[in-house]
């Protein structure tokens, strides 16, 4: 009973360790009411790779040679990497009929670069690059999409544009048939709405691969900072503030909130949706 509990000590330490990394490399947090939703996740991939114990995963992930690909495999499989087209559209709206109008009178001849932080699988770029092409957007002014992820496995279906008949339950039909063709039991997304996206791998966390991205004036990071600590998120959205010029516009999801985390921003209603905006 004694070496049980021995055992069983030491590989909660290994774990915590293990927790520790991830939320030091990655802003995922577990505290411990998620710990078992961590284990569910880990236990599998720990077993698949054939590692003995999770100080020996940790060994690998933080110093070992093969610790760059098992951290893709690691981040692959521990992020949320589902979403759906047409996602709180309030927001969009607002994107196009409010913001995307000022900035371009407000700034004639300049791009306007939208950063979607977070992509996941594509979702997200795609609806805005679909609301600014229905509103005529791409034909009058000049306006860039950069979508950002961690995870190299969610990007790469991006890029693919292939989707299930889940991924559309909230787009229009009519929408669904004009930029995206039925091809094997799914959706591919037509070659002049993908074009409109330029993807890239980014860790939020680490501040050397988003500087230039967060100059953007408007940037979509929703359904993010639910998974972070408070400290983290304000880590990130300072960031945001730091590089972001005046006015800049912020939209995170319907759940979440700078309430204590920073006062760079400040909520305001912009038409159909709430959107954070950095006004000094």
């Amino acid at each position: 009973m004694r070496s049980r509990s021995r055992v069983q000590d030491f590989e909660e330490k290994a774990f915590n360790l293990l927790r520790d990394l991830i939320y030091a490399r990655t802003g995922l947090y577990y505290g411990d009411d998620r710990c078992e939703l961590l284990e569910e996740k880990l236990a599998p991939l720990v077993a698949e790779r054939g590692f003995n114990s999770y100080l020996d995963y940790y060994r690998c992930l933080k110093d070992g040679t093969c610790a760059a690909l098992e951290w893709q495999r690691l981040i692959d499989a521990i992020t949320v990497q589902e979403s759906y087209f047409w996602r709180e559209m309030g927001q969009v709206h607002a994107l196009v009929e409010d913001i995307v109008p000022a900035y371009v009178a407000q700034h004639p001849g300049q791009t306007l670069r939208i950063w979607s932080a977070a992509c996941a699988t594509g979702e997200e770029p795609l609806t805005i690059a679909m609301a600014l092409e229905e509103a005529g957007w791409f034909a009058r002014a000049s306006i860039e999409i950069v979508a950002s992820d961690i995870s190299a496995a969610a990007l790469a279906r991006a890029r693919r544009g292939w989707y299930r008949a889940r991924a559309f339950r909230n787009l229009p039909r009519t929408l669904q048939r004009k930029y995206f063709t039925p091809v094997n039991e799914g959706w591919q997304v037509l070659p002049a709405l993908q074009r409109r996206i330029q993807w890239r791998q980014a860790n939020l966390v680490v501040r050397e691969e988003i500087l230039d991205l967060a100059t953007a004036p408007v940037i979509f990071c929703r359904n993010v900072f639910i998974y972070f600590s408070r400290e983290m998120a304000r880590r990130v959205v300072e960031l945001f503030a730091e590089q972001m010029s005046a006015p800049g516009y912020l939209c995170l999801g319907a759940a979440e909130s700078l309430f204590r985390v920073t006062t760079a921003f400040r909520l305001e209603q912009i038409g159909e949706g709430l959107i954070y905006v950095k006004a000094t």
